[in-house]
């Protein structure tokens, strides 16, 4: 059974939680405004791909590949990015909601999350070297064993990492988030 391929098209303002998406392969689409929450896009293939003001939230994505997506203004709350295909895996956030989500063991270098929302995310074991994290809020997100020598995090709120337990050779922090770097210690620092 041959896959359907869509090229160049814009998707604006529809539900693809009410109507599936057709299966296929989506290359230098737009999404714009469309909602896919609780939905099942799994085994689809997105590459180079715009996603606008929508809402993935508690998609499936089991082997979905994702090859240069940028995400702006969505909503992805609980997304287990992990069950991606990861081969090419490339992706961008930009103001979006990731709250829950997991990107354990994924390899995003230089993966950008500018102003997002990332709330309790597993970013466990992920590979994040030279990623940007500029103007996030990671309250509450997990770094544990995580490779993020380069990572930018000068303007994140609510950062807590534990030196001793990830790569931090080069990361950038402004003069606040140098307190979470220190959590662990319980120190009282005025």
């Amino acid at each position: 059974m041959t896959k359907k391929y869509v090229e160049g098209q814009t998707f604006t303002q529809l539900n693809f939680s009410e109507e599936s998406l057709e299966p296929g392969e989506y290359e230098n689409c737009t999404f714009s405004q469309c909602t896919f929450s609780a939905g099942d896009i799994s085994h689809f293939i997105f590459a180079d791909c715009v996603f606008e003001e929508c809402d993935l939230s508690n998609s499936k994505l089991t082997n979905t590949t994702l090859r240069d997506v940028s995400f702006d203004n969505c909503k992805l709350l609980g997304l287990r990015f992990e069950d991606c295909n990861t081969f090419l895996l490339s992706m961008n956030f930009s103001h979006c909601v990731l709250n829950f989500s997991s990107f354990y063991k994924l390899k995003l270098k230089s993966a950008k999350f500018q102003s997002c929302s990332l709330l309790e995310v597993d970013f466990t074991e992920a590979e994040l070297n030279e990623a940007s994290f500029q103007q996030a809020d990671l309250q509450g997100s997990v770094f544990y064993k995580t490779n993020l020598s380069g990572a930018d995090f000068r303007g994140a709120s609510n950062v807590v990492i534990d030196p001793e337990a990830n790569n931090l050779k080069k990361a950038k922090f402004n003069r606040e988030n140098v307190f979470g770097l220190l959590a662990k210690y319980g120190l009282k620092i005025e």
